[in-house]
């Protein structure tokens, strides 16, 4: 029997067993790379892959059931940001080219993972540690100066518990549809191994055994086939090549994620995870809630810093700001959360529009594309009119997502 592996030891990526300690032996490929470099020579073809993959398989922290890896897409953000916010407050015109850069580096990174079909925690690590060192700051820096009242450090203590809160809630299932795979597990646990006769749809006379007919039976018995009550008459449903299931009306399929999902929205980056019929309303939330807690924690910031001065116009001018290091970390700050909260601000109002025009920003993507779709609002919002119903019914459409699961009947089976 192999013994247990301790908390610094791990199985690395070929199977071998390895320790932390030896994080920087037996790695050929660095050996090699640094030895050319050294002689100016190129690189082989694939070496730097090879290198990166070794770097990121060996990146561990000890913990009891052996060394867990470390997601390097975690490291950026957590690294970075500190070092560039404290850079910022130095010199106003050092603080105007970091946060200039800032959002221009975020975008380029977020084009390229995109094009690039990857999955990335970065984002995610991203908004989670900026949240919690605006918070650390807010606390160290600005309520120590005391013009911040306790029950207004409650208030905006409470607002950030409710969206992380609201966060969590939104990084769960979104309304993945089932794989054939569990299909077929299913099937064979719960259902006879005889076939399935099909008489509707004109097909007389087919018959399916075994595992196709586990796939067919638990495909189609679990709602998944049958048209919900609120989508109209005559929208077709669309067989996905990649999961090989048949998707219902509005749903789609996620080349992140790389699973079909009901009422697809978009996959968003910085929950890592889409957002779909389930989770559609706690994204919702969680939006609103950082909305309000940033705009606050903004609010309280500038009356402290910048005393006498209404918010607005404290954000653009503000002579005492980089009186001393405090403040002018703190001014950083305040300008930072003023970016993100202007790009999220923009994201929650064309969901809100999205809403009230009863659309995904999908099917909104798939109109554009297609050219059946109107631009409303200057752009912001495009109406495909196919179950837009009104506003109030639109919004008792969204508030109603997820309460009432697909039903399983046997009329479902097509």
């Amino acid at each position: 029997m192999e013994e247990p592996l301790c908390c610094c030891e791990y199985v690395d990526r070929r199977g071998e067993r390895s320790h932390l300690a030896a994080c920087c032996c037996d790695c050929e490929d660095l050996d090699e790379g640094c030895e050319r470099w050294l002689t100016c020579r190129s690189l082989p073809p694939g070496a730097l892959g090879r290198i990166a993959d070794t770097v990121a398989d060996r990146l561990r922290v000890p913990w009891f059931a052996g060394a867990v890896k470390i997601n390097v897409s975690l490291v950026p953000p957590l690294v970075l940001l500190p070092v560039f916010l404290h850079v910022a407050a130095l010199h106003f015109l050092l603080g105007l080219v970091v946060l200039t850069s800032l959002p221009v580096v975020v975008l380029w990174y977020y084009y390229l993972t995109h094009r690039r079909k990857e999955r990335t925690l970065f984002f995610l690590s991203l908004g989670l540690f900026s949240l919690g060192y605006m918070y650390y700051v807010f606390l160290q820096e600005v309520v120590p100066r005391g013009h911040v009242g306790y029950s207004q450090v409650v208030a905006l203590t409470c607002g950030l518990v409710l969206m992380l809160a609201a966060l969590s809630r939104a990084k769960k299932d979104p309304g993945y549809l089932p794989t054939p795979a569990s299909n077929e597990k299913s099937s064979q646990q719960g259902l006879p191994n005889n076939s399935v006769r099909r008489s509707s749809n004109g097909l007389h006379g087919v018959a399916t055994s075994g595992a196709a007919s586990g796939r067919a039976v638990n495909g189609e018995a679990k709602g998944y086939f049958r048209m919900s009550a609120e989508e109209p008459e005559g929208v077709k449903k669309d067989w996905c090549t990649k999961c090989q299931l048949v998707r219902p009306a509005r749903a789609g399929h996620c080349r992140l994620c790389g699973r079909c999902v009901r009422r697809l929205d978009h996959h968003c980056v910085w929950i890592n995870s889409c957002v779909g019929e389930q989770n559609h309303q706690a994204f919702i939330l969680a939006l609103s809630f950082f909305m309000l807690t940033s705009v606050y924690g903004i609010t309280l910031t500038l009356h402290t810093i910048c005393r006498g001065r209404t918010p607005f116009v404290a954000l653009f001018y503000c002579p005492g700001a980089y009186s001393d290091y405090s403040s002018a970390l703190s001014f950083t700050c305040v300008w930072y959360c003023a970016i993100v909260t202007a790009g999220m601000g923009y994201i929650l109002l064309i969901q809100l529009l999205n809403i009230s025009y009863n659309v995904t920003e999908r099917e909104a993507r798939l109109a554009l594309r297609d050219n059946t779709g109107r631009r409303l609002l200057g752009g912001l919002v495009i109406d495909t009119g196919q179950y837009n119903r009104g506003f109030l019914c639109n919004w008792g459409h969204f508030l109603s997502l997820g309460s009432s699961p697909p039903q399983r009947s046997a009329e479902d089976i097509v």
